[in-house]
């Protein structure tokens, strides 16, 4: 039986203490009959006390080089209660960054105090924020199903948008708030998007421990600057802490589906200035209440679910925020992105009308975007890749103002009178899946592309079908590494621009970035000419060192600036092909040889790639093979857009009656 004062962990957190997989805690359970013996649990799943454990682990030799973090998380989670814990969690984080802070621990019990004292000293040697963030993050991993928490990739992306859409500046500064923090990721992104002085972050949370983790969090993200932090415990709808306030920026994550948000209470609240929300739209109550605390010209941007664009319910309200301008962009994301990540949820960017700042003219557009389609089905790491879906949203949400820039493809302005019908929906895939139907002459020269790209894949999977392939043993090779110290090539490596401009800009290099490889390859930004930037020229090998884009081609074509993760490879003409180059480092094998692999966000060492030690006179003989492989692939790819266009083009006919015989 378990003592009072017995701590239980699983196997599972045993092998995390120990550094260990699960199945060597198994082993040493099975081999050592020392071993703790079982205080609860199930025979599937045993549970030991955490003491015996340690001690076992320690006379035993195997608790090496972890940190005493591991140890110190089960007694946090075996307080019981989430509140407790997050408390206490807060009251470390409040110690450790002010030793000599007042107590303000008066709600903890006595095991939990104690616990807070080991905490903040434990911090203080181990390092303070890392050790709130890691109790912090299994604290939410732990409670994950009771808590709905921004991931910090949106977060970013939420507080970048709002702060490039924002019109003007304030010379005190910038107002940021958030009536629905939780435990304050909106606002600590906010703090780490905007490097300016002046900064306040408010914010209000019902939930007394959210609110005090939040507190630490920020005090943690905002630790010398010049920053104002303010974070009240209260219902932001129905007790509003902060009525006259005027932020720059909103940020939200507002709960879900509420139905008791205080309909009958606020009937007559004057922040309705679009319709009093129906008891079924808790949603457009926060839309309104973020509005009515924006300075003219301020930005919101807010989580919504997907209904909220298009459900009956809520028409009226939307067709006010669409006729008076204020409702400028919705964003459609990809599953995954936060919860619940089975919904493809919306960020809605609101402006807020009023003096300075004109209200919408006659044929007012707004944007839609649907990015959607970065979703990355079957995909081991959850959610979208977050740096091309970032690239997508903010290169498209940049061009808010500017009605004749393009836009890119799933982006789309749609007029009001388009959008003010008997729905308002406003649903971005209702209206960038919408395209104009094929004539008969652009399907008839569809075919034709088809069966011209067919035609030259054929040829080439002929000649490519003849290679002669050996399978005897591998050939000598060298390392780029090796390359660079022999004078074969130089290795240069892209940089994150001091300055950037548009896509358009006059005297501009253009500047291509990893997030541009996985969108469409083209350049989506540029820097100025004068600037310091690594530029490759026509003939350099591009190698991009990272595993979810590695790649490597020939640069042909005016020159381009490299941003960072990118590499310009110049090779001495007497020693080396640029195109055999580009053909041996582009290997899948090299990838996975040189690269960590630990996620797809992994790096690849380029030093580390291996290039065939052959004679000048036959690397242009496996050159031309290279490019031919490499056009092979091109056509591949071109023939399934192709194929996909033709096959939707034809059956949007079909279905509509198209068949003439």
């Amino acid at each position: 039986m378990s003592t009072p004062r017995a701590v239980p962990v699983s196997l599972a957190e045993i092998a995390r203490i120990a550094g260990v997989g699960r199945a060597a805690v198994s082993n040493w359970r099975r081999r050592h009959d020392s071993f703790p013996s079982r205080i609860g649990g199930t025979d599937v799943s045993p549970q030991f006390s955490l003491s015996e454990v340690e001690q076992w682990l320690r006379d035993n030799g195997k608790l090496q080089d972890v940190g005493g973090r591991e140890l110190l998380w089960p007694r946090f989670e075996a307080l019981g209660s989430r509140d407790d814990s997050g408390l206490a969690i807060a009251e470390a984080a409040r110690r450790m960054r002010n030793p000599r802070a007042r107590s303000g621990d008066k709600e903890l019990s006595a095991q939990a105090r104690d616990l807070v004292g080991e905490a903040a000293r434990l911090g203080r040697s181990e390092g303070a924020r890392e050790t709130f963030e890691f109790l912090l993050q299994r604290w939410l991993d732990t409670h994950v199903r009771q808590l709905s928490t921004t991931p910090p990739s949106l977060a970013s992306l939420m507080a970048r948008i709002a702060l490039d859409a924002r019109i003007g500046d304030e010379p005190d500064g910038l107002t940021v708030f958030d009536p629905a923090c939780g435990t304050g990721h909106l606002s600590a992104a906010a703090a780490q998007a905007h490097d300016g002085t002046g900064l306040a972050l408010l914010a209000c949370e019902q939930d007394a421990a959210l609110a005090a983790l939040a507190s630490a969090r920020l005090g943690f993200a905002t630790e010398g600057r010049d920053v104002r932090t303010e974070i009240v415990t209260a219902d932001a709808l129905r007790d509003d802490p902060y009525a006259g306030l005027r932020a720059d920026i909103a940020l939200c994550n507002p709960p879900f589906n509420e139905r008791d948000w205080g309909y009958e209470q606020l009937a007559t609240d004057q922040r309705w200035t679009h319709g009093l929300p129906p008891r079924t739209e808790p949603e457009l109550a926060w839309v309104q209440h973020l509005l009515a605390h924006l300075r003219p010209g301020g930005t919101a941007v807010v989580v919504l679910p997907p209904a909220v664009a298009s459900r009956k319910a809520g028409r009226r309200i939307r067709g006010s925020l669409l006729r008076t301008g204020v409702l400028r962009a919705v964003v459609a994301l990809p599953p995954g992105c936060a919860q619940p990540h089975s919904v493809s949820l919306q960020l809605w960017v609101l402006r807020a009308a009023g003096e300075g700042v004109a209200a919408a003219p006659a044929g007012q557009d707004a944007l839609l975007v649907d990015a959607t389609p970065f979703a990355r089905p079957g995909a081991r790491e959850p959610g979208p890749d977050w740096d091309a879906l970032s690239s997508f949203v903010l290169r498209a949400v940049s061009e808010l103002d500017d009605p004749d820039a393009e836009l890119p493809e799933g982006a789309v302005r749609v007029s009001l009178l388009d959008l003010l019908d008997d729905e308002v929906d406003v649903t971005p895939g209702r209206y960038t899946s919408v395209g104009a139907e094929a004539t008969g002459a652009e399907l008839a020269a569809s075919w034709g592309e088809l069966s011209e790209a067919l035609g030259e894949l054929t040829q080439l999977a002929q000649v490519l079908s003849k290679l002669g392939l050996t399978e005897g043993e591998a050939r000598a090779t060298a390392t780029v590494g090796d390359l660079v110290k022999a004078g074969a090539l130089t290795l240069r490596s892209g940089q994150q621009p001091a300055e950037t401009t548009g896509p358009s800009q006059g005297g501009a290099v253009p500047l291509l970035t990893v997030p541009d490889l996985l969108i469409d390859g083209v350049p989506s930004g540029s820097v100025p000419a004068d600037a310091e930037h690594t530029v490759a020229e026509d003939g350099d090998v591009v190698v991009a060192g990272v595993v979810r884009a590695f790649r490597a081609w020939v640069h042909e074509g005016a020159p381009v600036a490299l941003g960072p993760q990118l590499y310009a490879l110049r090779v001495a003409p007497e020693k080396l092909d640029a195109h055999f180059l580009a053909g041996c480092l582009r290997a899948p094998a090299n990838g996975r040889q040189a690269g960590t692999h630990a996620s797809s966000s992994s790096r690849v060492d380029i030093r580390r790639l291996q290039v065939l030690q052959l004679p000048l006179e036959e690397q242009a003989t496996y050159a031309e093979t290279f490019r031919q492989l490499t056009s092979f692939e091109r056509l591949l790819t071109e023939l399934q857009g192709l194929g996909s266009g033709l096959v939707g083009d034809v059956s949007d006919r079909l279905a509509a009656g198209g068949l003439t015989g």
